[in-house]
């Protein structure tokens, strides 16, 4: 009696490699972003993807030059900012908001959004990777 061996154990090592894959591909906050570079922008929300494992919200920001600079800015993923309040009809593309957020490494026009604020000053916070995205103070560091 011959066992058939190798059609189970291919797909064992199919789903671990992709397993792998998707676990390589996720990052943490120092490995992708600068703590050392903060960002405080203020622009209009181009648009909003409510997506796991990380939303994006995209904003048009205005340079000193007059040009256009589409940023993104990575959050938590959507149960984290609906958590927070928001969702698809709170922050509509054409809102100009404020964000505060930290520079992608890669030097992208691209950050890890701590919070946004409304004009009206109302914050919401993103609950991603970014220290402090969660709305919780910080412990200090140099202790």
């Amino acid at each position: 009696m011959k066992q058939r061996l190798w059609p189970g154990l291919t797909i064992l090592v199919v789903a671990g490699l992709l397993a792998s894959g998707h676990a390589a591909a996720h990052h943490s906050f120092a490995a992708a972003y600068d703590e050392n570079a903060p960002l405080n922008m203020q622009g209009v929300v181009t648009k909003v993807e409510l997506t796991n494992p990380h939303s994006w919200l995209w904003v048009d920001v205005t340079n000193e030059d007059g040009t256009v600079t589409n940023w993104g800015f990575e959050g938590g993923p959507p149960v984290n900012l609906f958590r927070n309040g928001l969702t698809r009809d709170t922050l509509p593309v054409g809102s100009e908001i404020k964000v505060f957020a930290y520079q992608a490494k890669s030097g992208e026009n691209k950050g890890v959004a701590v919070f946004f604020e409304y004009l009206d000053g109302s914050k919401v916070f993103m609950g991603g990777s970014a220290p402090g995205a969660d709305g919780q103070p910080r412990p200090e560091r140099d202790r």
